[in-house]
């Protein structure tokens, strides 16, 4: 968090200086370890392992909140029939984490009075980041820290809106507040209120959109405020997808490396330049208001996406975002009482909110959970390996990620010169014992291979980094990570494995 979410790590700082007990787990050491109650280290990959060992002990030593399961849940039974098979003595030559250790880690979360999980991205980005996800959903279900105050899960998205994108239906499986297009239901919902059939059919995820290039399936695309040419896994296969579009348009507010294929480049105006809102992890519509004049011919994502749909005959008429928004409110309940006025006045509301005049529930899930039975559910996953184990010719692992000084792919802070100044160049984080067998000293170039491609990078020391593994920063297009990393998907999710792959490690002559 002191890398990707800064802010909410001077909470956790907070938390911890105020005696609260911190707990972090992270296959890299991390600054917040000089905060925390317990630092767990574990295996890159090994996460269900982990989180299953800390459930079996709350099982085993009956630590779980039993009015809460038979109140609240349904599957405990099943489930804890399931975690028998994962004791931290076992799970321990798999993780890498004493059994000690885990159970001191299961009594402290299940013993408090309140607690919380916060997750990033380095959980969800692995063929099996759908299970991980689940074992800490059965986790805080098993010991009652969900629905109260103090207590939850908290995913910290990739980026800041997220939230507010997935809510107004930026997922192609899905309509506004998460309806499933292939529900009948919910697709005649948006047909009468868009007054046109709509394709019952999930359409594809980023990964899947380049093999259907590949495939002459999609042959041209309109990418708005992304860079897959940077952020794509095995980046060079989709550079090659991006080539062989027969029309590609890009808007965006730089020339970014994807902009560099285009055929048209729409010029967008940037954050500060236009109306808007955003929504964050605990569900709070923030206002976003104009402070600068937009350049040249930019012109607001809104106003540009709305000309294409004049040009292809639709009669879209939207003065501005406040027409937008009030569209949004028929669609999307979860905006129900959160008026463009409201904002306007306040700044920021959270959702649900139950009147115009009344602050919005800070706390959800207090009463039913969204499933079918109101329950939640305790849902046993079994340890599933990367797709991508270290063999002789590729012996390392490589994992992939942030660094505080740089957002993304460098878009934005790269043109940043305070920012690039203070990490101006890309590298390759290793152990000590890593560098001086592989016979290099901090500053060295290495050569970083994997079945996927190639780059060339100084290296740095960096005790945090397990032996026999290696962090590199995606946001360098000089040496980019993601021309190295893996495109398999988790099934569930359709998130790629970008944390995790077999690479090999070199001196460049």
């Amino acid at each position: 968090p002191t890398e990707n979410h800064p802010v909410a790590a001077t909470y956790f700082k907070q938390a911890a200086k105020r005696g609260a007990e911190l707990i972090v787990m992270d296959p890299r050491g991390q600054a917040l370890r000089k905060q925390a109650t317990h630092m767990l280290q574990f295996r890159p990959g090994s996460d269900v392992s982990l989180l299953s060992a800390i459930m079996h002990v709350i099982v085993e030593e009956e630590l779980y909140d039993t009015q809460f399961i038979q109140a609240r849940t349904e599957g405990f039974e099943r489930m804890k029939q399931h975690l028998a098979a994962f004791s931290p003595e076992a799970m321990a030559e798999i993780c890498g984490i004493a059994p000690d250790i885990i159970r001191a880690v299961a009594r402290s979360y299940a013993r408090a009075r309140t607690a919380m999980i916060f997750w990033g991205m380095g959980v969800t980005q692995h063929v099996h980041g759908t299970d991980n996800a689940r074992c800490l959903i059965s986790l805080a279900l098993m010991c009652g820290q969900v629905g109260r105050p103090g207590t939850g899960l908290h995913p910290l998205r990739g980026q800041n809106n997220v939230q507010g994108a997935s809510d107004a239906g930026l997922i192609p499986m899905m309509f506004p507040d998460y309806g499933l297009v292939d529900n009948a239901e919910k697709r005649a919902k948006f047909e009468t209120l868009w007054g046109q059939p709509l394709d019952p059919e999930p359409g594809l995820t980023v990964v899947e959109i380049t093999e259907a290039i590949h495939k002459d399936v999609v042959r041209g695309m309109y990418i708005m405020g992304e860079n897959p040419a940077m952020s794509d896994p095995n980046a060079g296969h989709a550079r090659a997808a991006l080539a062989k579009l027969e029309h590609l348009v890009v808007q965006d507010i730089f020339l970014t490396e994807t902009a560099i294929y285009a055929d048209v480049i729409l010029p967008a105006t940037a954050w500060p330049e236009k109306d808007g809102t955003v929504t964050n992890t605990n569900r709070q519509v923030q206002m976003g208001r104009k402070a600068l004049d937009a350049p040249g011919e930019a012109r607001p994502d809104w106003w540009i996406t709305q000309q294409i749909a004049r040009r292809l005959g639709l009669d879209w008429d939207y003065d501005g975002p406040a027409d937008i928004h009030a569209e949004m409110m028929r669609a999307m309940p979860s905006l129900n009482n959160i008026g463009w006025e409201r904002l306007q006045a306040e700044s920021a509301v959270t959702y649900p909110c139950d009147a115009p005049d009344v602050p919005g529930h800070e706390v959800i899930l207090d009463e039913k959970f969204p499933t079918a039975s109101g329950r939640g559910k305790f849902v046993p996953v079994a340890i599933v390996p990367p797709d991508e184990q270290p063999d002789h010719d590729y012996p390392m692992v490589l994992t992939t990620g942030r660094v505080l000084e740089h957002w993304h792919t460098g878009a934005i802070t790269r043109r940043a010169s305070m920012l690039d100044t203070l990490e101006p160049e890309a590298v390759a984080c290793l152990h000590p014992a890593d560098l001086q067998r592989i016979g290099i000293v901090p500053g060295d170039k290495i050569e970083v291979v994997t079945r996927r491609g190639r780059i060339e990078i100084a290296a740095r020391i960096d005790p945090a980094v397990p032996e026999g593994a290696l962090f590199i920063p995606f946001c360098y297009r000089e040496a980019a990570a993601n021309l190295l990393t893996n495109p398999a998907l988790d099934p569930y999710g359709k998130i790629p494995e970008v944390k995790y792959c077999a690479a090999r490690v070199s001196p460049v002559a």
